[in-house]
């Protein structure tokens, strides 16, 4: 546990101390000049006396799980989340792989012509063993890539081939919704690029991260109708290939954007973010837009995937530099702190892809496309979490 204390009491001594090195001059029973009253009102309100020590508690700290073993005979792991039973879901490639020849210079496919995968790409894992305990999503898919169960048990879907996004209710084998043409790219409201990611706030809007052609983030409604766009025309916000989405719990979209080597969390203007209960709308969404939030360091690489738990947020990169070792970070994105980095205890990070965290923020996954595997790691909390800690400061 660590104690904050509230920065707002030094400020007001700092303003004190200015306001009273000058000479003021009052006549009798004149009235305090305003500033310096509402000095000492702050004062009193903000003293130590009145000033209660508040108590915040280190985020998890990612341990890996000794006992853990992933199923084996996958392809590349390209997408994983946690079902509401805290189960993880992973999203693999099969007998495919992405590499110079699966598209031509016009970014089209060019093995459409195998069909889809005949192997189930969806694998339902027990939490425990990492056994298979359900597997679905055969002859559907291309290239897979992003893996999202949103908060009301959905299932959705990117592939990279198809140039669609997917929505299935749980326990269907068939699309409720699909947003995209398939197999045909595009960079209208109606057509994505190689959608890499799919993320679905609380109260209810899809956002897409789009992609490896399009570098822009899409917003549409519980219907899939859109609703917002970044970057809008002239605005100052760049995207070099967004890789993954995460939602913090105050609104917010953070972004693994991958080549600029940072991660960017936005007000997209989400209805959790916007005070639904004062029935705002999407209607003026982007005059309700504020500067983006940035966390970037050094060696902080090639950022491929995103986790949140509450306001914390938790990263992986992926292959950068041999100066830039490949690891884990811990982040909050509100102070734009990085304040913490982990890695697997029994071997290292390749080539990770994906991460998630289960509903209770008390397990993280992380899954590489090479060698194609899943860790598991415990979010670990409590006296031992101040252990780790302490060893880290």
């Amino acid at each position: 546990m660590v104690g904050i204390f509230c920065p707002q009491y030094l400020t007001i001594v700092a303003l004190i101390g200015l306001v009273s090195s000058f000479t003021i001059q009052t006549k009798q029973n004149e009235d305090v000049p305003v500033v310096v009253e509402e000095l000492l009102n702050l004062l009193t309100v903000n003293s130590p006396a009145s000033i209660e020590k508040v108590e915040v508690q280190r985020p998890g700290y990612p341990t890996e799980n000794f006992d853990w073993q992933g199923p084996g005979n996958v392809g590349q792991i390209v997408g994983v989340s946690v079902d509401s039973e805290g189960r993880p879901v992973i999203f693999h490639r099969g007998d495919r792989t992405w590499n110079y020849n699966t598209y031509d210079d016009n970014l089209e496919y060019e093995e459409a012509f195998e069909g889809p995968i005949q192997d189930a790409t969806i694998l339902v894992l027990n939490s425990i063993t990492g056994v298979v305990v359900n597997a679905w999503g055969e002859q559907i898919f291309y290239l897979p890539h992003g893996l999202h169960i949103d908060p009301f048990g959905y299932v959705w879907l990117t592939d990279v081939a198809l140039h669609q996004v997917f929505k299935f209710k749980p326990g269907s084998r068939r699309p409720d919704l699909i947003l995209g043409e398939r197999f045909t790219r595009g960079s209208d409201d109606q057509h994505f690029c190689q959608p890499t990611a799919v993320a679905v706030a609380k109260s209810g809007e899809i956002v897409v991260a789009d992609g490896y052609c399009n570098n822009r983030i899409m917003v549409f409604d519980e219907s899939g109708n859109l609703i917002n766009k970044i970057p809008q025309q002239n605005e100052f916000v760049t995207l070099r290939v967004p890789h993954g989405l995460a939602i913090l719990d105050q609104g917010d979209v953070c972004v693994a954007d991958r080549e600029n080597m940072r991660i960017i969390c936005l007000n997209v203007g989400l209805r959790s973010n916007n005070d639904i209960n004062n029935n705002n709308n999407n209607n003026n969404i982007n005059e309700r837009r504020r500067p983006p939030l940035t966390l970037h360091q050094p060696d902080l690489g090639r950022v491929f995937a995103v986790a949140a738990h509450g306001n914390i947020l938790y990263a992986v990169n992926g292959p950068t530099s041999p100066m830039i070792p490949i690891r884990g970070f811990i982040m909050d994105p509100k102070f734009e702190d990085i304040f913490g980095s982990w890695s697997p205890s029994t071997g290292n990070f390749e080539q990770p892809h994906a991460m998630a965290i289960s509903p209770n923020g008390s397990e993280l996954y992380v899954t590489e496309i090479g060698p194609n595997k899943i860790w598991k790691f415990d979010l670990v909390r409590g006296n031992r979490q101040d252990d780790i800690w302490n060893n880290l400061e």
